[in-house]
Formats: structure tokens, sequence, C-alpha cells
């Protein structure tokens, strides 16, 4: 085991290899594919119904463009010299990626919540990641350059100064460190934003299982379904319903015993095909419907399709075979608390799936109501809590020494994820064009 000065005599090498103002320069490849390509590309084996939503998702902003393009940013990041100091990343990292959830003894945290795209990479790639889509959002928000500088430079350094101060603390201390969501309104002193907060911690704490019976089923019959609501909720059809039941087993042999234990007290309602996010529309992915002790006692769970990460084509082989596998890992080693029903499984020709509660006190931020000064708090947050994710499998010790005490990362990365926003407004402007001539068919407001 290296001491911490070999550590961060590691991470102080790794300047000559990448120098942190190198970190500022964004200039598309002159082989740089057309992102259009891109989507298209992985769009070929996805549900061939869905993608007009994916694309009109898409199409409604820069903002959301980036978020269902993490493809198009990995080339380009994968384009660029890194440091090569690896972490578990996230490998979409943007500012809706991260919320608030339900621990296991059901307190609310917050952290990242998004593992699609989990794979062992840079660590300045989801950084980089991280800080352009807080530049995206401040623009569309209205807020000036100076202000959108600095709303992306505290994501930065948020980061920054996190990770140096988990750098000196121990291994334990470190795997048990946690944002909890309670402690939230008190990093503020507007009593106006304390309330925001506040409100939001309470509209999670309903967003259980039980709620979502009332919201997600109606009785037809004397029996408990799924309410239709087609294109994005639609009732599974029999070969998809039998599938599902057939491969519940091999999910359960992915829990701990005692989770299986709780799990087998759960009986099979009813399933259906659930469409969901931005970048994940055409996927398979479904909700299952059970009950417990009674009709009162629901359980919600999600199974998503489970792909290849769109940073594996561009780094080393992780050590997962399947898909469903990196996703559950990745997820456990990132988060500080984790789901106690997450796990994974192989279905139908072969696809890698995951489960997951569907509703588990879940909540987002609404970063489009966010002025100024909120989305610069924000931003702060999701950086320190990226950067406690990253502790957990990298070598937070080199990380911090190459960041250093001096802002000079902060600057050099801001600089970058200021370039990067200007791009993505471009590749925004292809989509819509290929939508307009009709190379693409897009479905606005779904």
């Amino acid at each position: 085991m290296s001491t911490p000065a070999e550590r961060a005599a590691r991470g102080k090498a790794a300047r000559k290899r990448v120098p942190r103002s190198a970190n500022a320069s964004w200039l598309p490849a002159v082989d740089r594919r057309d992102p259009v390509a891109v989507l298209e590309r992985q769009g070929r084996d996805r549900v061939p119904e869905l993608l007009p939503i994916r694309y009109g998702r898409m199409a409604a902003s820069p903002f959301a463009f980036l978020r269902g393009a993490a493809a198009v940013m990995a080339a380009d990041l994968a384009a660029q010299p890194h440091t090569g100091l690896t972490v578990q990343l996230c490998g979409d990292a943007h500012l809706l990626n991260f919320g608030l959830y339900a621990s296991p003894e059901r307190t609310l945290v917050f952290d990242l919540n998004n593992f699609d795209e989990t794979f062992p990479g840079p660590f300045e790639w989801d950084v980089k990641r991280l800080a352009v889509s807080v530049a995206v959002a401040a623009r569309e928000n209205g807020h000036s350059e100076v202000r959108a500088r600095a709303a992306t430079r505290a994501a930065v350094a948020g980061y920054r100064t996190a990770i140096r101060r988990l750098a000196g603390l121990g291994e334990l201390a470190v795997w048990h460190e946690r944002v909890d969501a309670d402690g939230l309104p008190h990093l503020v002193r507007s009593a106006r934003r304390r309330c925001r907060i506040e409100d939001s911690l309470t509209r999670a704490r309903r967003r259980t299982s039980l709620h979502a019976l009332g919201t997600l089923t109606e009785v037809v019959g004397g029996r408990r379904r799924i309410i239709q609501d087609p294109p994005l909720l639609e009732p599974a059809g029999a070969p998809d319903m039998a599938s599902l039941r057939k491969i519940f087993s091999d999910y359960r042999s992915t829990l701990a015993e005692e989770r299986r234990l709780l799990l087998d007290r759960y009986r099979f309602l009813d399933a259906a095909r659930k469409v969901v996010g931005v970048g994940s529309v055409g996927t398979r992915c479904f909700i299952v419907l059970l009950a417990g002790r009674d009709a009162d006692d629901p359980l919600f769970l999600q199974i998503k399709e489970a792909r290849k990460s769109v940073l594996e084509q561009h780094l080393p082989n992780g050590p997962y075979a399947h898909p469903g596998h990196r996703v559950v890992a990745g997820q456990r080693l990132l988060q500080a608390a984790g789901d106690i029903f997450l796990g994974w499984t192989t279905g139908p020709q072969g696809r890698a799936f995951y489960w997951r509660q569907l509703r588990d006190m879940k909540g987002s931020a609404e970063i489009a109501a966010m002025d100024p000064k909120d989305l610069r708090g924000y931003a702060a947050l999701c950086g320190a809590t990226l950067a406690r994710a990253h502790a957990r499998s990298g070598d937070r010790i080199a990380i911090a020494a190459y960041l250093g005490g001096t802002d000079a990362f902060d600057h050099a990365i801001t600089d970058f994820a200021l370039a990067y926003a200007d791009q993505t407004v471009t590749d925004h402007a292809v989509l819509d064009a290929a939508v307009t001539a009709g190379v693409l068919t897009a479905a606005p407001g779904v």
C-alpha cells in the first residue's frame, strides 16, 4: 500500500501529462462525428416507435439536448488528453442526475441518482460534464455571462475543496460520508431559499409506493391495475408479462439473503412499459406492481434495460461483463446509501436489465426556476457530492494533489465548460435542422 506522500506525488506527476491549465481548451476534433449520426447509431437497437419521443425531448432546449447526448460528449472528452487518475465515473453527472432519495434507514439523503453510464475512467470527465450542465442551465435561465461563469466555477470549486477535505480523512470516515437532506436548509441564509428546500423535502417524503398507488393505478374488475397513458405508460403484453415473471427469480438471486426473504413476502400484480428520462427513451423499461401484506402495502419496482456505457468504447475494459451488473455495482460504489432492492438480471434475447425501486421518496431540483444565487449554491453542492462519490473508488489523495490549493483547476474547467456550452447550442441546432429536414422524426411535448 502506498503512503499518502507517494499517492500525492502521483497526483502531482499527472500535472506533467495534463497541466491543470490544459483542461481549459475545447476545440472539436477534425474528424468529430456528426452528433445526429451518434444519436442514430444509439437508436438502432432501441424500440423504434419510441425514438421520436427521444428526439422530441432532446430538441426542446440545449439543456435537454445535453441530457440526451452523453455519447456525444463522451467521444469529445476521449479526444482530449486525460490525467489517468481513475475513479468509478457516474458517466452522466449533469445537474439533474443529482437528487433526493431514501436511505435504507428511511432518512432522506442527497446524492447522485443515475448510473446508466457508470464506468471506470479519469475523474475530470465527470467534473467537466457537471460544469457544462451548469453553464448551459445558467444561460437558459437568462443569467448573465458573469453569473453563468460564477455558477460553473462554484461547481468545480465545490468538487476541489471537498476532495481536498476528504483526502485528509481516514478510509472509514470517507466511506460513511454522506449528505443528509435534513441539513440542507441550514446551509443557506435566505429564508426564502430555506422554504424552497423544505418544500422539496416534504414533496420527496410523500413520493412513496403508497402515494404511487393512487396516482399510477386503478381498480378494474375488482383487481388493481397500472393506469394506461400511451405511449408513456402502456400495459405489458402477454409475452412481456411472462418474461418479467420468469426473470424475477433471477433478479432475486442478486439480492442479499435477507432482502430475498423480504421480496418473497410480495406477490406480483401487474406490469407496464414505461418511457423514462431523455437519453434513455427507446431502451426497454417496465414498472412492476407488487403487493405485500394486503392491497394497501404496495411496492413498485422499475426494470430498466442496461446497455454498454457510452464510455466503454473510449476506455480500457471494465471489471463487469454484464451491463446490469455494471450499473448496480457502480451505483453501490458511488452512492453513500443504496436501494435495498437494487439488482440485475438477463432477459429475453440476452438483453441485460437492472431492477430498483420506482418510488422511494425521490425528488429532484427545479433547475429552470433557480435564480443566479440558487444555481450557484446548488452547483457547489453537486460538485461536493460528486467529490464524495469519487473519493470512495479513486485515489482521493492523488486527485487532491493534482487539483492543488489554488483555483487554477476551477478556472480551467470553467473556461472549458463555457466553450462546450457553445458547442452544445450548435449541436442542438444540428438536431433541430435534422428534424426540420425530415431526417429524424420528433414527437414534441411528449
